[in-house]
């Protein structure tokens, strides 16, 4: 298991927390970058990263709330720990090597543990952590625990956990892995799908930390 960053990223305490004392709204995008992604699906993800970040920074309070991880698989590598929008580097994944779904999803969990542990610690209040795995195959690792550790985290509410198809993403795997009906991502709208997120965050950080959130259409999900 790698926890590799890209070496021009913005580091984790550009902000800190006592410049920046608002509540936090984490996200966790894990991203499969296996090799099956080359050519124009890596492309338009990468596009869909963009438009997402450019979004963000448009919203004076979401670029203050909003923190964003990524975490790409194929192999497992953290792109770029928790930031705010502002910290945007335009990471430009590559698509490599087989795809290891389980470790990456144990690995964003270890992720998102380990920012509330900082959020408390200093004091910030904190949304309900979103995770959204986008994948366009089926794990090649053991990943039963990882879905058990999906169900536990739930349970107790400790983030949501989103699943994306894309492609011929195993959707009967998907299915397992989350509580929440896993969502096919037609063709390849990333963009579209990156620009819903973008706008469900910004919605999310007007809210109060605890409040109910209801994520809008297209992707139909109730409130989580």
């Amino acid at each position: 298991m790698s926890d590799n960053t890209y070496p021009d990223q913005e580091p984790l305490g550009a902000v800190t927390f006592a410049e920046n004392p608002e509540p936090r709204c984490p996200c966790l995008l894990l991203l499969d970058t296996s090799g099956s992604m080359a050519g124009e699906p890596i492309a338009e993800l990468n596009t869909g990263l963009k438009t997402f970040y450019n979004e963000l920074q448009t919203d004076s309070l979401a670029i203050k709330r909003v923190e964003v991880a990524l975490l790409s698989f194929g192999p497992v590598r953290i792109i770029s720990d928790f930031t705010t929008a502002e910290c945007f580097f335009d990471p430009q994944l590559e698509a490599v090597g087989d795809t290891p779904m389980g470790e990456a999803i144990r690995k964003g969990i270890e992720l998102i543990k380990s920012r509330k542990e900082q959020y408390r610690a200093n004091g910030i209040s904190f949304y309900r952590p979103w995770i959204f795995l986008i994948t366009d195959g089926e794990p090649t690792d053991e990943w039963k625990s990882a879905a058990a550790m999906i169900r536990e985290g739930e349970q107790s509410k400790s983030f949501a956990f989103f699943a994306i198809g894309v492609n011929k993403a195993d959707m009967k795997i998907l299915r397992q892995l989350s509580v929440r009906e896993p969502v096919k991502l037609q063709g390849l709208k990333f963009r579209e799908f990156f620009q819903w997120l973008s706008n469900s965050m910004k919605s999310a950080s007007r809210s109060n930390p605890g409040d109910r959130i209801l994520l809008a259409p297209p992707l139909g999900w109730s409130e989580i």
